[in-house]
């Protein structure tokens, strides 16, 4: 509360979204309370504001972090912003190790990259951003907050994702780097996390419909069960994983989902967007795969009798035997779920691609100042 009688300042923060998708929605959460967080953390002196505003879709590949701070600060000059900052789902790199945070006091901005950050990012940018936002402004000398009096390096001890800080502390340039051991697995976990496995999911229903439809003819085969009965779990792991695999590559090849280097785009971020995109296709077809599995193994308890199953196989059956006819099946339908997403929307498929962002029209930048 200010007791000396004055108006309060105000210092308008600009949250910039870029692209307006995974990073918009952490935004659109993160607004709601940041001005208070702020408040606690920076200055109880101040009056905050917060805007919200889209980047380009797609966002500047071409010059990493250095080239989404250019765009950031013309973008708060534009706008009259005091401080801009930007949260972006590319996976920025400095020195072969992710890049989590990178602030600049010349430019009066700072970015945060949300896949660095690992699963809980809206949690961590929680605590990153009103951090970033104090250390700009004392870097920047602005008298209408204290100094902050805590080492650009306490966000390492706040932040699981920073392990140490590197850049030019009197200039203001500051890289909050994560761990070359752990900070590669954290970042494409968050990749996956912002690449939205169940959409891709639900995208490819026409994939689970071809699957079903396989395997409901298959169930009704007799040398399909005799098949499945002779074959030992190994082989039967090695067939599900070259069908899964398959149909990942399948999904892959026929909607032109592998990103290419080019001169917007480094071999180096082309390669981790395959990466984001491999890994989110992957965990949507195993879960795509386990539904399949279950619903194959339901179908065939509830169709074949014990007594036609074991006149096939010349024994006793057991439980396990209808589980390894869902298994095998579940495997041989994925091949035909397959020929069904070559059927899916393109704009659906080519969503699951890390490196894929349309437009939107419904994300619209905050004008009112």
């Amino acid at each position: 509360m200010n007791h000396s009688g004055r108006e309060r300042p105000e210092i308008v923060v600009g949250l910039v979204a870029t692209p307006p998708d995974h990073p918009a929605r952490v935004t659109g959460q993160l607004r709601a309370e940041l001005a208070d967080r702020l408040a606690k953390r920076v200055g109880a002196d101040v009056r905050w504001t917060v805007r919200e505003g889209w980047g380009d879709v797609p966002p500047r590949r071409d010059g990493g972090a250095d080239a989404l701070l250019d765009d950031l600060a013309r973008r708060s000059a534009d706008d009259r912003w005091d401080i801009a900052v930007c949260l972006t789902d590319l996976p920025l790199h400095t020195d072969r190790a992710p890049l989590v945070a990178q602030t600049s006091a010349q430019r009066r901005a700072a970015l945060v990259s949300l896949p660095a950050l690992g699963l809980r990012q809206l949690r961590a940018v929680r605590t990153v951003v009103p951090d970033l936002v104090g250390q700009l402004l004392t870097d920047a000398s602005d008298q209408r907050v204290p100094p902050a009096d805590r080492e650009p390096a306490a966000l390492a001890s706040r932040v699981t994702a920073v392990h140490r800080v590197d850049g030019e502390g009197d200039a203001g340039e500051l890289r909050y780097v994560a761990s070359r051991l752990t900070g590669p697995l954290r970042l494409l976990t968050g990749m996956v996390r912002a690449n939205r496995p169940g959409r891709a999911l639900l995208g490819l229903s026409k994939l689970l419909v071809g699957a079903f439809g396989t395997a409901a003819f298959a169930l009704t085969t007799s040398t399909t069960w005799q098949i499945g009965a002779a074959l030992d779990p190994l082989r039967l792991t090695v067939i599900m994983l070259l069908g899964l695999t398959a149909l990942v590559a399948w999904l892959i090849i026929a909607h032109d989902l592998w990103e290419k280097p080019d001169p917007h785009t480094p071999p180096e971020l082309a390669r981790m967007f395959n990466w984001g995109t491999t890994l989110t296709l992957t965990l949507a077809t195993a879960v795509a795969y386990v539904a399949l599995f279950v619903g194959t193994a339901l179908a065939a308890a509830l169709l074949i009798d014990t007594s036609v199953l074991e006149q096939t196989l010349q024994r006793p059956a057991h439980a396990t035997d209808y589980l390894t006819l869902a298994w095998i099946i579940s495997s041989l339908a994925t091949v035909g779920g397959a020929i069904g997403s070559g059927l899916e929307d393109e704009e659906t498929v080519r969503a699951a691609a890390y490196g894929y962002h349309p437009e939107h029209d419904g994300w619209q930048d905050q004008t009112d100042r």
